[in-house]
């Protein structure tokens, strides 16, 4: 069997979704680490990761690639933090992210990012990528990960604008937790932050095989 881009992107699974709310935003993703459908190995990797006091980034794809993308940010981040003496922005931190997967387009990082956060005058900001940076904004939510289908038609149902940060995290783990049942390739259980002004709220939440 060749291991082509898909299976690569396949290999551990991963189900990401990021949701918008009124003035605050979410974003949530399973725990599972696997090796294809054959066999769990954890449930408790992390996919996400908080780069600024108002943005994460959610990481799906391979495993090694995703540790890779967080630390090569983070350090990215902390740069801009020292140069700039300001935090980075939602949408500049897409953009940089952007930058660096494009950069490498020849020898890819098998990982679709996806930014959530909020911007300098609390309006939510959301984005996804494809592996070599292609970015796309959305105003309601951006999915990604082998689990993307399920999310899309799950989130497509139950996301309504004006959410407050409870109906958000409601909203949020039930389409996550819902999609991932019907992928073999993600779930056993998750983990969502939601985000708004003056706090970030993280609950993790059992799957169905936990």
């Amino acid at each position: 069997e060749s291991l082509n881009t898909m299976s690569m992107m396949e290999y551990n699974g991963s189900a990401i979704v990021a949701m918008a709310g009124d003035g605050c935003v979410g974003i949530a993703a399973d725990t599972r680490h696997g090796i294809r459908q054959l066999q769990t190995v954890g449930c408790n990797r992390q996919k996400t990761f908080q780069m600024t006091d108002q943005t994460f980034v959610g990481l799906a794809g391979l495993g090694t690639d995703v540790q890779t993308m967080s630390q090569l940010l983070d350090f990215r981040l902390k740069l801009y933090n020292l140069r700039e003496e300001r935090t980075m922005e939602p949408k500049t931190v897409g953009n940089l992210i952007s930058h660096m997967l494009y950069e490498k387009r020849f020898g890819p990082y098998f990982t679709e990012p996806v930014v959530a956060g909020l911007d300098k005058n609390h309006k939510p900001f959301m984005c996804a990528f494809d592996f070599i940076g292609a970015m796309s904004q959305a105003e309601d939510f951006v999915v990604s990960g082998t689990s993307s289908e399920q999310l899309f038609g799950v989130c497509e149902s139950f996301w309504r604008p004006g959410m407050d940060k409870d109906e958000l995290f409601e909203t949020l783990s039930q389409c996550l937790l819902s999609a991932v049942d019907r992928d073999c390739l993600a779930g056993w259980g998750g983990v969502v932050h939601i985000i708004t002004p003056t706090e970030i709220t993280t609950k993790r939440l059992k799957g169905r095989m936990d």
